[in-house]
């Protein structure tokens, strides 16, 4: 482990739900829940002033909706978070060529290799500007840790959490974790955590005075091994540059363990379409349909189907889930399924038969006649996703409140707007039309040099 604090790990405070409060000034302050809004939904990011409430990600929509009966329930906007995102990182880049991003709002960063600190003072100063960039460029808030390892970079960053900077200095780190739950450490999850409370080690000093031999004895050597190294403050893992993504997945979990053999497969069709979504959103195509299931018992199967070409077809990925699923038995019930699709191009195999058949395509033989044409069906009712932008040909922008009945509430606002009035319209009135999200930060001339400044929209750590 290396000597000076200059590891810095950066984790956006409450992401999702704190891009939200930005652009929407009637939700600041307010509790905000981001995450599938159905039945078998899941928390995404839930804002501090719902954790209040004890709302916490990964839990079950229908609990937090118990928790915090009045929160506002937001439908993620993925392609906004990651626009923000790609802005951090960004910057991130700006200081080291070094920089390991873990998911949007979360990335390590080596400080020294990009020459931007070298001791504790510099990488203070480094972590000081650079939330002060983030909240310049963004609008947000970040929390930075420091340290001379990333395991304790990022116990820092937690610490600092919300709108912090935590450094460790050199020489503390047995004393800061002694006392911290064993849980604090990468690689323990719930199983290992448990396996160690029942060995009487709980905390992160009894961890180390167990000794090497007995975690070995009890965790295996590799896990023992290393969890020791660990407690005694030693982690040699190297910040790694980023890597392409290999694959793209979704899953859920159920409450209640599924057996209904259709209910199943309609559920492998909904993650695939999910699945698809992410990837087109991304720009890529995939060869190898992945299918994940896990059943009853806890054991998990996974199959997987490699295709001739990439695709970024719905309908070729449905087929394929539905062929994997008939491989699985799934009569004593499941608890979790996901459809992945890894093998990862730019293009797909769709591109390349376009490619192949030059003008074909358009050949004036091929088009089918107008008198043949089968009529067309009735324009399906528009969906309005609750969090999500639109325009009114009078009213402006605004987002989506909520709908149901033949009806969408729309409240009227912008990042840099006071809160806005609400009002309700058809789901189908011509006038409302979805939008793209607007950005936090406008930048504008400034008064007095004319130079562009930045101008956030009022933004707050959420």
């Amino acid at each position: 482990m290396r000597s000076a604090p200059t590891i810095l790990h950066l984790d956006m405070d409450a992401f999702f739900a704190q891009a939200e409060q930005a652009s929407k000034p009637s939700l600041r302050g307010k509790a905000v829940i981001v995450g599938g809004l159905g039945p078998r939904g899941v928390v995404a990011t839930a804002s501090y002033e719902a954790r209040v409430f004890g709302v916490h990600s990964a839990m079950p929509m229908a609990q937090a909706r118990r928790l915090a009966p009045n929160a506002a329930y937001l439908v993620p906007r993925f392609g906004f978070y990651r626009s923000i995102s790609e802005q951090v990182m960004g910057l991130l880049r700006a200081l080291s060529p070094l920089v390991e991003p873990l998911s949007l709002d979360e990335a390590f960063v080596d400080l020294e290799a990009g020459e931007a600190a070298w001791d504790a003072d510099s990488a203070r100063l480094a972590g000081a500007r650079l939330r002060a960039d983030i909240r310049a460029v963004t609008g947000l808030t970040g929390s930075v840790g420091l340290a001379a390892s990333k395991m304790l970079a990022k116990i820092a960053s937690e610490q600092a959490k919300p709108d912090g900077l935590v450094l460790i200095e050199p020489g503390t780190e047995r004393a800061l974790l002694g006392p911290m739950s064993v849980r604090t450490l990468p690689g323990v999850g719930p199983a290992t955590g448990d396996h160690l409370r029942r060995a009487g080690i709980h905390t992160v000093d009894e961890l180390a005075e167990a000794g090497e031999d007995e975690l070995v004895r009890l965790l295996g050597k590799a896990h023992g091994q290393a969890l020791h190294a660990m407690a005694l403050a030693h982690d040699e893992r190297p910040v790694v540059a980023e890597r392409e993504a290999k694959s793209v997945s979704v899953e859920d979990t159920y409450d209640v363990d599924i057996h209904d053999r259709l209910r199943v497969g309609l559920e492998v069709q909904r993650l695939a379409d999910r699945c698809v979504r992410r990837l087109r959103g991304a720009g890529l195509s995939g060869r190898t349909i992945v299918l994940k299931v896990r059943r009853y018992d806890f054991s998990t199967l996974t199959r997987s189907e490699t295709l001739r070409g990439p695709t970024d077809d719905p309908a070729v990925v449905r087929e394929a889930a539905a062929r994997l699923l008939d491989s699985v038995d799934t009569t004593g019930g499941v608890r979790l399924l996901g459809v992945g699709v890894s093998g990862l191009a730019d293009y797909t195999q769709e591109d390349l038969f376009a490619q192949a058949a030059g003008a074909r395509v358009d050949s004036p033989e091929e088009e089918p006649a107008a008198e043949a044409a089968p009529e067309q069906p009735a324009p399906a009712e528009r969906h309005w996703p609750a969090g999500h932008d639109v325009r009114h040909t009078e009213f402006g922008h605004g987002w989506v409140q909520g709908s149901g009945l033949g009806r969408v509430t729309v409240r009227f606002e912008t990042p840099d707007s006071a809160p806005g009035r609400v009002r309700t319209f058809r789901v189908d009135d011509p006038d409302l039309e979805p939008a793209d999200p607007l950005p936090l930060v406008r930048r504008r001339p400034d008064a007095t040099t004319g130079n562009a400044s930045s101008v956030a929209g009022g933004a707050r750590s959420g």
